[in-house]
């Protein structure tokens, strides 16, 4: 029987995923320890059942093996959280999110073979500290160490520009990829698009180009 996704660990973090992805009409199978938990969720995911993650026959039991994407959003149980994604590795899920509780958390996962490990806690800090800094910043989304995705309010030095006036590329090294005007999303505007002051810019970059690209551009004098 194949799914979509499935959710070990029902808290706040991987309960608001499962939650979302049974919004959004895939198929989710949710695992937790805790009968509670799991009893919030038989009306919201697909599928909900009351298991132990780190039990490789109750994995293969559950069909795990049939589920393209497993999300591991264990708790504060670190041990359980590496034994569950060796052991799922070890199954052949072709594609393991992990919640990482720290650092040190984060390298083990990367080693035992996780595809994608999250930091909410240290993201989110970055998130906001990025919004505390700028009003201008909307929204900050970290593509690497040193690489990003903003959502920028375009101001009043930009207005009435064309993005080929502009040469945000040549003189900062980013790309505006998108612009968010009222309800409508310009994907990949054309070079003669005139900015207005209301835009919301997609920016993508080095964080010290878009810092450069920001301070000379969309902060207000």
């Amino acid at each position: 029987m194949g799914r979509d996704f499935a959710v070990i660990g029902l808290g706040r973090f991987g309960g608001s995923i499962c939650k979302e992805l049974s919004r959004e009409g895939m198929e989710v199978l949710a695992i937790d320890r805790d009968e509670n938990k799991v009893n919030e969720f038989r009306d919201i995911a697909a599928h909900a059942v009351i298991a132990d993650s780190t039990d490789e026959i109750v994995l293969k039991e559950l069909g795990i093996r049939n589920i393209d994407h497993v999300i591991v959003a264990i708790g504060d149980n670190i041990q359980a959280s590496m034994l569950t994604t060796l052991m799922l590795k070890e199954l052949g899920i072709k594609k393991i999110t992990v919640k990482a509780q720290n650092d040190y958390h984060e390298k083990i996962l990367n080693k035992i073979g996780a595809d994608h490990v999250i930091h909410p806690e240290r993201d989110m800090g970055k998130r906001i500290a990025h919004n505390i800094i700028s009003n201008n910043i909307l929204d900050y989304i970290e593509l690497s160490d040193d690489h990003s995705v903003v959502e920028v309010k375009a101001g009043s030095k930009m207005s009435g520009q064309t993005l080929t006036e502009l040469d945000v590329r040549a003189h900062y090294g980013c790309n505006i990829v998108a612009i968010k005007r009222g309800k409508d999303v310009i994907v990949s505007p054309v070079a003669t698009e005139a900015i207005k002051e209301s835009d919301i810019l997609i920016v993508i970059g080095a964080d010290k180009d878009i810092t450069r690209f920001e301070k000379n551009l969309v902060l207000e004098d």
